[in-house]
């Protein structure tokens, strides 16, 4: 089945889901964001399972957990370390900032001031953070799941454009269901975390390359150009999608498509994805922006010829 998602993920996706009854999807998309090497910014109320999707999401692939909770006197050098003079050894050492691990909740982003933010933001986009003017790597595979309250609450820091578009994708956990709640209320969810990972390294990093190498036929180049292209010339949009978001949009489909088992994409991976990819980085002129209508605009303007 073209859009079934592959058995190599069902465990993975249903071991998280046993924490976080009812949200497939979300699961589904933090996947893709990470196989797509990117980041993701989760955007909702407190208390809907952000903090549980990422903990899970981490034990059940095998990655040292790593947490920052962001607040308004966090400084840059407690997110990245500090370089100091040992006297012992007579040099400068460096203490590592919790931001060396494979994988980071940088809890709460926008309670932080703009300048703290930049620090995390850099460090994810360039994959590297500078100390004192020497360049420390960062882990590989290196993962940042960042939650956001709404910006209507008191003391928050919106994130600008600029540094949203440093996550591959964004999107909110949302209510579960009755059904689910109910479970949830009854302890069901309770459950201990896998002992064991389901994932090892090798197999990330197979699973990484096989992503970026899915094929992107000159069809499907020409279905995500226009779209990239009525994002900017339809008028709908107070800016249209960027480089670096039609990058964001090509990576999502890519990895969309590895997971539904194929090593070609095709128009329903763009599909899946593109609401995600884009509600952090496009708002319309007039009337509200969300995920759904997005994907209306751009799937009802821009028809697939593929």
């Amino acid at each position: 089945m073209p859009n079934s998602l592959s058995s190599d993920f069902i465990p993975i996706v249903d071991a998280i889901e046993s924490h976080l009854l009812g949200k497939r999807h979300a699961i589904t998309l933090t996947l893709a964001a990470f196989f797509a090497r990117g980041h993701l910014l989760l955007e909702d109320i407190p208390g809907v399972g952000k903090t549980t999707l990422a903990k899970t999401f981490a034990s059940v692939m095998g990655l040292k957990f790593g947490r920052i909770q962001f607040t308004s006197d966090l400084l840059p050098s407690d997110i990245l370390g500090v370089s100091y003079f040992d006297l012992k050894s007579g040099g400068f050492t460096l203490k590592k900032g919790p931001i060396f691990t494979p994988f980071l909740l940088a809890d709460e982003i926008n309670r932080s001031m703009p300048k703290t933010q930049s620090a995390l933001l850099e460090a994810m986009e360039e994959r590297h953070v500078t100390i004192d003017g020497i360049s420390y790597p960062l882990p590989e595979p290196f993962f940042v799941i960042a939650t956001q309250n709404p910006h209507e609450e008191v003391g928050t820091f919106p994130l600008p454009s600029s540094q949203l578009d440093r996550f591959i994708c964004s999107f909110g956990i949302g209510y579960p269901n009755a059904e689910a709640e109910r479970k949830v209320l009854q302890g069901i969810t309770q459950t201990p975390m896998p002992s064991n990972p389901l994932m090892q390294k090798p197999q990330i990093e197979e699973l990484l390359a096989r992503a970026a190498s899915v094929h992107l036929s000159e069809a499907m180049l020409d279905y995500i150009q226009a779209i990239i292209a009525h994002t900017r010339d339809s008028g709908r949009f107070v800016n249209g999608l960027s480089t670096r978001g039609a990058l964001a949009l090509t990576a999502m489909t890519k990895s969309w498509a590895m997971m539904h088992g194929r090593d070609y994409a095709i128009p329903d991976d763009l599909q899946a994805v593109a609401g995600e990819t884009c509600i952090h980085r496009l708002r319309f002129k007039e009337g509200t922006t969300s995920i759904e209508r997005i994907r209306y605009e751009l799937f009802t303007h821009v028809p697939s010829d593929v």
